[in-house]
């Protein structure tokens, strides 16, 4: 969730105009239904989008934390998308903030995503197939030279950008994809981006193409829209219990007025303080908490009772319940550190437990109404897999599951920010997720440790510890754990996660189950001379598809045999033949099919396989530049897929099930150990 306001909105806007010393009748709109105000903002998205002369091509919405930009550009999106106009009352809105019925905009959000995920977006918006990241731009520039009309994108919560907080990916959004889409002339682009990365990105742009609109500076802040917000939100026709601040017309007004005035056009701030007004607005005193001498807590007239900020609207309602703000602020914390859509309602008191170093049980059991107003729920629906053709066995189910966070990244922050020591707190939060992996078995692993523990450790600054564990790069989410690996100087990596790294783009390109996760991993290993990392990682339990016997770094490989050299004791030696090119011709060498070494043989000697053997071969394999299929020849069951991070130069499959593969990198041998027909 990015910048949020008050859902909702009453008032309108009026316009005067006079023409030769006459006055025509006011002429009066109503506000956005959903925004609730913004109109000059609007009215300058409107004009973007209809591409109204003297309008800028590229507009950079920013402002402060809370300030409202994601509901101001999912308001504005609302008057863009064919379904929401016909829900929003058009006619009684300003004209000059509704575009007309043009074709949407591209919408990349990139909530939670790389920005190489959101440029993926972009790309399967025009119909792209570039098949590296690299490759999208080059395609995406001819796309849009053979296009007739130019194309209109919004990226909206580039805050929220990536899978790892502490990554840093709205940066590198805004850097790799932002910066380049807005320098290509026939792109027209609105992004909502935070205040820290705004100017650089407004900055790569002649003025005239470009303008950033903050929505904390005067001429956008619309401070009587975030009254109406703050006066509709205390209405009981929009749930507010029935009070004397919310039934008496002046009295809601006066606090409204109030509120934002405090809150000095913060958004977030007017928000939170809303809610918190409203969850309990009679002070109470729970078990454990000593009663505090309150006053009125709605009363306008007394700055002292309404906050100024998000961490005000914290402590004056912990105050009001009778309750310490430093006990709200730790019970908030696992929240506030929390990654992703939220945490398992489940972690949440052992990880309070850790980040106190004390029993937060009670607390949290009776701080209901203390954490209320500040928290909200997310429901994960169960997501039945769907069986494959042929496949009679009935999948697992993932079974539903309640997360709980914070209502604002910006709150996150505010309580972040007021801990002694931020890093301690995360270091005990990680610390307490790795006891809680079962046996230090991450198949068995609760999803929000196996897939975020990374994430919690790199914020610590002991992710390269982690990065030994074979079962985490199998279980873990690919692109997650890549996010944070990237994220670490090279340096401070070990080998085995350097070896993670080089494969990690080829684990989330082929988005592999954990199995063949395990087995490409299990190769890169072997590759890389870690043997005892590829051999762990066959006592994790799953089937993998295959065993690496050897692996060369042999570039330039362009034939790849299995034969047999024959020898006097009887049973033939099984060899794989090279080929590598020369200057003037070519060379071919001998290795052992079985394990590693080369055989001091004339590679003329070597049989290969009879038309026989081959025929009565129990696997087939078919391969394309980066893809290898394997089957059984009998039933026509895959055994095997490998997909290759780098091209596929050769390959081949010997009669016993050892498939030979010659890449950029090397030349590799891996043992099928799918059962064969006569194995039964």
């Amino acid at each position: 969730m990015g910048d949020e306001e008050v859902m909702g909105a009453s008032g309108e806007e009026e316009v005067t105009s006079a023409s030769a010393g006459t006055a025509r009748p006011a002429i009066t709109y109503a506000p956005h239904p959903y925004v609730g105000g913004r109109t000059p903002v609007l009215r300058a998205l409107a004009a973007w989008h209809m591409r109204w002369p003297g309008a800028p091509r590229v507009i950079v919405v920013t402002g402060a934390p809370g300030s409202g930009r994601s509901r101001l550009v999912a308001g504005f999106l609302m008057l863009c998308d064919p379904d929401f106009r016909k829900r929003l009352p058009l006619d009684d809105l300003d004209p000059a903030t509704v575009p007309p019925d043009l074709p949407p905009p591209a919408v990349p959000n990139p909530r939670g995503l790389t920005a190489a995920q959101t440029l993926r977006l972009l790309a399967d918006h025009v119909g792209l197939a570039a098949g590296e990241t690299t490759d999208i731009f080059p395609e995406l520039a001819a796309e849009l030279a053979a296009r007739k009309e130019p194309l209109t994108v919004v990226v909206p919560d580039v805050d929220l950008a990536g899978p790892v907080r502490a990554a840093d990916e709205p940066a590198r959004l805004v850097r790799e994809v932002l910066m380049p889409l807005a320098a290509t002339p026939t792109v027209h682009l609105l992004a909502d981006v935070p205040r820290e990365l705004a100017a650089e990105l407004a900055g790569s742009l002649p003025r005239r193409q470009v303008q950033l609109i903050d929505l904390d500076d005067p001429e956008w802040a619309d401070p009587e829209g975030l009254v109406r917000h703050a006066e509709t939100a205390l209405t009981p026709e929009a749930g507010a219990p029935d009070l004397p601040f919310t039934t008496d017309p002046v009295a809601r007004r006066a606090l409204a007025e109030a509120l934002a005035r405090r809150a000095n056009g913060s958004r977030l701030t007017v928000h939170l303080a809303v809610r918190a007004l409203l969850a309990h607005p009679e002070p109470t005193h729970p078990e454990g908490f000593a009663p505090a001498d309150l006053t009125d807590p709605a009363d306008p007239a007394d700055p002292s009772q309404l906050p100024a900020t998000a961490g005000e609207v914290l402590d004056l309602h912990a105050r009001r319940l009778g309750a310490d703000p430093r006990t709200l602020r730790q019970m908030l914390a696992p929240l506030a550190f929390a990654e992703g859509d939220g945490l398992p309602v489940q972690l949440w008191r052992p990880l309070a437990d850790a980040v106190t170093g004390r029993d937060m049980s009670q607390v949290i059991a009776e701080g209901t109404l203390l954490a209320a107003p500040f928290v909200e729920r997310v429901e994960i629906p169960a997501i039945p897999a769907i069986p494959a053709e042929g496949d009679a066995d009935v999948p697992t189910v993932p079974p539903a599951r309640t997360l709980i966070r914070l209502t604002h990244p910006a709150l996150a922050a505010e309580i972040r920010s007021g801990m002694p020591d931020p890093r301690d707190a995360q270091t005990r939060i990680a610390m307490a997720l790795l006891e809680a992996v079962p046996q230090q078995d991450w198949s068995r692993a609760d999803p929000y440790v196996r897939d975020r523990l990374a994430a919690h450790t790199l914020d610590a600054g002991l992710l390269p510890q982690l990065l030994t564990d074979p079962g985490l790069f199998t279980h873990a989410d690919p692109v997650t754990l890549r996010t944070a690996v990237e994220a670490v100087p090279l340096d401070q990596l070990g080998a085995p996660a350097r070896t993670y790294l080089r494969t990690a783009p080829l684990l989330t390109r082929s988005q592999a189950p954990a199995a063949l996760r395990a087995a490409l991993l299990e190769s890169a290993f072997v590759e890389d001379g870690l043997l005892p990392y590829a051999e762990a990682l066959h006592g994790l339990g799953l089937n993998l598809p295959w065993r690496t016997l050897w692996s060369l770094p042999l570039p330039g490989v362009v034939s790849v045999t299995a034969g047999v050299l024959p020898s006097p004791e009887g049973a033939g030696r099984p060899v794989a033949t090279l080929v590598v090119p020369a200057e003037a011709s070519t060379t071919a060498l001998v290795h052992d099919l079985l394990r590693p070494g080369y055989v001091d043989a004339d590679p003329a000697q070597v049989l290969p396989p009879s038309e026989d053997a081959r025929a009565t071969a129990p696997y087939g394999f078919a391969r394309d530049a980066d893809h290898i299929t394997v089957w059984a020849r009998e039933s026509g069951t895959v055994v095997a897929e490998l997909p290759s991070g780098t091209p596929l130069r050769a390959a081949g499959l010997s009669p016993e099930g050892i498939l030979l593969t010659a890449t950029e990198r090397g030349v590799t041998a891996r043992q099928l150990l799918a059962p064969t027909p006569t194995q039964g």
